[in-house]
């Protein structure tokens, strides 16, 4: 009787994660959330300027701070374009992206680490990525 109990519970909580109803377990602390997690640059010409911007949300129920961007290699900048200030549940953030055209040429896809206390990613890194094609200078952009 005791083994029929198990797999009939089984079943149960089996179907009711299916069903996306997971057992109740509220998550706790700051989450950030990017609205794109992959920022794509396309096509651009060598010694462009190739800056561009990930925004995400604080989706968790405590404040999100950032301690840290840092781009995967010396070719990705970030700088200090990040707000340093915790942010609020359903608030929103910033940072820019910086890829260095001026040497690099060909096809690109960079991880960005984001250090945070958010309770999502791996040990509070959540890492998004940059990708694009540097043509040589001179070379038109397909259009």
């Amino acid at each position: 009787m005791k083994y029929i109990f198990n797999i009939a519970f089984l079943l149960v909580a089996g179907l009711s994660v299916l069903h996306g109803q997971a057992p109740s377990a509220t998550v706790s602390g700051p989450v950030i959330t990017f609205q794109e997690v992959v920022v794509d640059y396309g096509t651009i010409s060598q010694g462009s300027e190739a800056v561009r911007v990930f925004t995400f949300t604080n989706t968790g129920n405590e404040p999100l701070v950032i301690s840290s961007i840092k781009g995967q290699c010396g070719c990705t900048s970030i700088g200090d374009s990040w707000n340093k200030q915790p942010i609020p549940p359903g608030g929103t953030g910033t940072f820019s992206v910086k890829y260095d055209t001026s040497i690099r040429v060909g096809q690109f896809e960079k991880k960005i680490m984001v250090y945070s206390n958010a309770t999502n990613g791996t040990g509070g890194i959540v890492e998004v990525r940059v990708k694009g094609n540097v043509l040589p200078a001179g070379v038109p952009i397909p259009k």
